[in-house]
């Protein structure tokens, strides 16, 4: 019998398919399509201390192969999440959650952490210095190894979850920065958020998103990803969650190979709802039609030596 459970962060995961933030909302529109208690966990849209109104429009434009999103961290803000957004999600998910927590400067992170340190349902939460669509904090926190380990130094000693620091591809060495973060007290690392991009439109010869340059997610970035979870995965002692470009099992299972613990589906979601349901269901066919039996048992299976980690 295959077996699909995992272990992040203390927090025992049925399955390692996790919905990642700012795709799934906070997981009320797909109770329309499927059970979400299904999921090995949910990501909950980014969490910042005020209300943020996010980017002018257009901020999403399609690409070849994958999307560009300029959203700006659209959110209600700490206290109406905490009022609203968590009890509601409470009612329609049983299990822990993971919060994503981003700000435009250090104390905006720790006072949202010192917030939610006391909701229930929140089993860790997910710090995001790697959004490239913010003008204030985002990825200018996690494209410097010193920025990236103050912001992680800061939040773990007020955080009473275990941490995800979730870094930015948009770096010239990943592993010097998720050294930097796991000497610095994180518990985990998230790879990859969005690729920065943009696009043209032809007709008004102009870029075709009000923001100039946005997030390039989909198909399209998923070998960077899996290149940096693999990269990282010899660099650190801890767990790495592997986002970027998943769509079917098959890319769930090169993201365990190369070192992840569980793994995020982001735009995928809004292309079908219904896909990480989909692939639930379907990952104990693949992984035996590939010899596997655990997916705790191939975790960093790519790698010469594996250093097994929760």
């Amino acid at each position: 019998m295959v077996k699909l459970k995992t272990s992040l962060l203390g927090m025992h995961l049925e399955n390692p398919i996790i919905p990642a933030s700012g795709t799934f909302g906070f997981g009320k529109d797909y109770t329309a399509y499927y059970d979400i208690n299904i999921l090995g966990s949910i990501v909950t849209k980014a969490i910042t201390w005020e209300p943020r109104i996010g980017n002018p429009t257009p901020r999403i434009a399609e690409t070849p192969a994958g999307m560009l999103n300029a959203i700006g961290l659209q959110n209600p803000g700490v206290d109406h999440v905490i009022a609203f957004e968590l009890p509601e999600m409470l009612a329609i998910y049983s299990k822990k959650v993971i919060a994503n927590i981003s700000g435009s400067t250090i104390d905006d992170y720790i006072e949202v952490i010192k917030k939610l340190n006391e909701v229930d349902n929140i089993g860790a939460f997910e710090i995001n210095i790697s959004c490239p669509n913010v003008k204030a904090g985002g990825m200018a926190f996690g494209t410097s190894s010193e920025m990236a380990a103050e912001v992680t130094r800061r939040c773990k000693e007020v955080a009473k979850k275990p941490i995800l620091i979730k870094l930015s591809p948009n770096v010239t060495d990943i592993v010097c920065i998720a050294k930097a973060v796991e000497k610095a007290g994180a518990d985990g690392i998230s790879l990859i958020n969005t690729v920065l991009g943009m696009a043209i439109d032809l007709k008004n010869k102009k870029p075709t998103i009000a923001n100039k340059t946005g997030g390039l997610s989909g198909p399209a970035i998923k070998p960077i990803a899996i290149r940096m979870v693999y990269q990282v995965y010899e660099a650190v002692k801890i767990p790495i969650v592997g986002i970027g470009g998943i769509n079917c099992c098959e890319d769930v299972l090169e993201f365990i190979l190369a070192g992840a613990t569980a793994v995020e589906i982001g735009s995928a979601n809004l292309v079908d709802p219904d896909i990480c349901h989909q692939i639930i269901v379907n990952l104990p066919k693949v992984m035996e039609k590939y010899g596997f039996s655990s997916i705790e048992d191939i975790i960093g299976g790519a790698h010469e030596t594996r250093n097994h980690r929760m």
